[in-house]
């Protein structure tokens, strides 16, 4: 790792702020619009992505300053997660049983969709999952984690706990879970064989749309279920601060363990970060 003095973390710092500055900016009018012109009428008030105001001279030469920016930022992590949480919630509590969604979808179709959203959204942000387990019914977040190994392999009742353990989903026995399978079988998406005194579980349907159905996606949807993995993966996203400060810098000890956890991408190693900075600038 690069050894950096003081001078040149604050630079870098600055750079890392102002990236999220824009990040921030671009991605909550994104979701909004994308918002405003779908789910509106379902939630008017989604939890958006505060701004960034940032005076680079200032916070550079003003520490007052600079720690209010820092304290920004921290709550700008936050909020992305609570607006990823919003959307979800929106998604399973309100649109999937709404008049919307069934004018705009075939029945089939809204069953597939109704995991594809999760295994878009809670697939690709395992992170994410880890904390927030909550906002999407526990068959659909099943498939979610482990779609792609019941697809290439099938998966025993044991696998799938595990698999689930991992999330830090602890409180489903097998009996609990044999039980959300076959819900999950009945919806037509798996089979479920017997591999020695297990259950053992194969895809039964792909979680593709119809023509019709895909179509009505793009238009609809799509822009809202992708916006979380963009925003995680650009916004939790700091690995430019993974320095080593040089020996002259303030509280260096200090410092080198609040920025090796830069070099993590996601939502708590962020949210680490800036806390942390937030307390050295204080100090």
């Amino acid at each position: 790792m690069t050894e950096v003095s003081e001078k040149e973390f604050l630079n870098k710092l600055l750079e890392v702020v102002h990236k999220l500055s824009t990040i921030a900016k671009t991605q909550s009018y994104r979701f909004k619009k994308k918002w405003d012109e779908y789910l509106k009428p379902l939630n008017s008030k989604p939890h958006i992505v505060r701004q960034i105001p940032l005076d680079k001279e200032k916070f550079i030469n003003d520490i007052d300053y600079r720690i209010s920016v820092l304290k920004n930022v921290e709550q700008s992590v936050v909020d992305g997660f609570y607006s990823i949480k919003s959307l979800l919630q929106t998604l399973y509590n309100h649109y999937f049983d709404s008049d919307l969604f069934k004018k705009d979808f075939s029945e089939d179709d809204q069953t597939i969709l109704k995991y594809l959203v999760a295994k878009q959204i809670l697939g690709n942000l395992i992170q994410y999952n880890k904390i927030d387990h909550e906002s999407v019914p526990l068959k659909y977040n099943i498939i979610a984690r482990n779609y792609v190994l019941i697809k290439l392999k099938g998966q025993t009742t044991s696998e799938i706990l595990d698999s689930l353990q991992k999330l830090n989903i602890k409180n489903v026995k097998s009996t609990g879970l044999n039980k959300i399978m076959k819900e999950i079988k009945e919806d037509g998406i798996i089979k479920i064989k017997k591999k020695g005194k297990s259950n053992f579980y194969e895809l039964n349907t792909e979680l593709e749309l119809s023509k019709d159905g895909k179509e009505q996606y793009i238009q609809t949807l799509q822009a809202l279920i992708d916006w979380p993995t963009l925003f995680v993966r650009s916004f939790y996203n700091i690995r430019e601060l993974n320095v080593t400060p040089d020996k002259n810098v303030k509280h260096r000890d200090f410092l080198i363990k609040v920025l090796t956890k830069s070099a993590i991408q996601g939502y708590s190693a962020t949210h680490f970060v800036f806390k942390n900075l937030i307390k050295y600038y204080e100090k």
